[in-house]
């Protein structure tokens, strides 16, 4: 995939106010995905580039748990809701997006924890769509159950979980997700990005 480049899908639902780097428009999150296995090299190719998040005092407390043989599959697949068992279960890698809740060096509190993590996802996300590979992450999971049959130990917190891979056709959907399989849009700046203190008006 040509990072430098809009696809075309991309660019009829997605037109960046400013001039951005193609890659950020490029990501979105199908639901379709194809069963055509992700090699090893793709795979620690992007685990690579979420090595290299930013991180509260470096602390790098995410983890990454990832599924590649169909038992592993099963697993991570139970974790999930029912809604996202119907498509994620086809991709050929799912990963459990973890991170450690506290400091390692002296164990206090760290605020910072899921927004490194999620740092560190983005980056993820980004060198998967490189390669020509999509991402979808996922809220909607067991998290007691996750913690439980993934074995998370104590201070760690299961955040999320991703699927990798090819995205496949829109027909392979159960019917009522195919008209969301799409590119979508974002809120303007001028919606979220305040100068100085909150306006009351966007509370």
């Amino acid at each position: 995939m040509d990072e430098l480049k809009v696809d075309p899908e991309v660019a009829e639902s997605r037109k960046a106010a400013r001039d951005i780097l193609p890659l950020i428009l490029n990501r979105w999150s199908p639901r379709s995905f194809t069963p055509e296995p992700v090699s090893e090299d793709q795979l620690m190719g992007c685990l690579e580039a979420a090595r290299w998040a930013p991180s509260c005092n470096n602390e790098q407390p995410w983890r990454f748990l990832y599924a590649q043989k169909p038992e592993d599959l099963e697993l991570f697949k139970s974790c999930l809701v029912e809604f996202n068992q119907m498509w994620a279960g086809k991709a050929p890698v799912l990963i459990a997006v973890c991170a450690r809740r506290t400091f390692s060096a002296d164990g206090s509190p760290n605020a910072h924890y899921a927004f490194d993590a999620g740092a560190a996802w983005v980056l993820l996300a980004l060198e998967a769509r490189r390669m020509g590979l999509f991402t979808h992450g996922m809220a909607g999971f067991d998290k007691e159950k996750a913690t439980r049959l993934l074995r998370i130990p104590e201070g760690f917190e299961v955040l999320a979980f991703v699927a990798l891979g090819r995205r496949g056709p829109k027909e392979a959907l159960p019917e009522r997700m195919r008209k969301t399989e799409a590119p979508n849009n974002r809120r303007p700046v001028e919606s979220f990005a305040f100068k100085g203190t909150f306006p009351e008006s966007k509370a």
